[in-house]
C-alpha cells in the first residue's frame, strides 16, 4: 500500500455527493444540515465546498464562504471512523491554501466551546480565539468561540488590539 497522500483526493462537492455527505453530517452534528441546505450552498456564488476522498470514497468535506476579503468556514466534518487520522487538518489546510490563492485576508469560524479536538486543531493552524457567541447553537444553547486566522494585511497590528474584531456572522 502507498502512502496515505497517494490514496487521497480532493475535489469540489457535487450534488451526486450528497448521500455520503449527509451520512457524515448526521453522524457529526446534533442538528445536521438538510439536503436542501447543501443544495442551496452548492448554488451560492460565494460558497466553496469540497469533498475528501480516500481510495474513491468520500470520508470528509469542508466548506466556506468567500466575500469581501474574508473566508468564513461554514462546515468541516470527517466520517467518525476516520477521525484523529489527520484528515480534518488536511481539509482545513485545503481551505487555508484556497483562501490564500484567492487573495483572502482573513479566515473566521465558529466552534463549539466543548469541541476541544477542533479548537486544538484550529489553534495549531494559527487560528486564535477573538470572541464568543453566546447560545450560538440553537439546538443545544451552547456557546461558540469565534476564531480568526490572519492570512495577510495586519502584519504590523499590535497583538492585544485584535480582540475587538466583529467580522463574520
Amino acid at each position: 500500500m502507498g502512502k496515505i497522500a497517494d490514496r487521497v483526493a480532493v475535489r469540489y462537492m457535487e450534488k451526486g455527493d450528497l448521500d455520503e455527505v449527509l451520512r457524515i453530517e448526521r453522524s457529526s452534528f446534533p442538528a445536521p444540515w438538510t439536503e436542501t441546505a447543501f443544495l442551496s450552498e452548492l448554488e451560492n456564488k460565494y460558497a466553496h465546498y469540497f469533498v475528501l476522498l480516500l481510495e474513491g470514497r468520500i470520508i470528509g468535506y469542508a466548506g466556506m464562504w468567500m466575500f469581501a476579503g474574508e473566508s468564513h468556514v461554514t462546515t468541516v466534518a470527517v466520517a467518525p471512523e476516520y477521525r484523529s487520522c489527520g484528515y480534518g487538518r488536511m481539509l482545513m489546510n485545503l481551505l487555508i491554501d484556497y483562501s490564500r490563492e484567492h487573495g483572502v485576508d482573513t479566515m473566521v469560524l465558529e466552534v463549539r466551546v466543548s469541541n476541544i479536538p477542533a479548537i486544538k486543531l484550529y489553534s495549531s493552524l494559527g487560528f486564535r480565539k477573538i470572541g464568543i457567541r453566546r447560545n450560538y447553537y440553537a439546538e443545544t444553547r451552547e456557546d461558540a468561540y469565534v476564531m480568526l486566522l490572519q492570512l495577510r494585511g495586519w502584519e504590523n497590528r499590535e497583538e492585544d488590539d485584535q480582540g475587538d474584531y466583529q467580522g463574520g456572522s
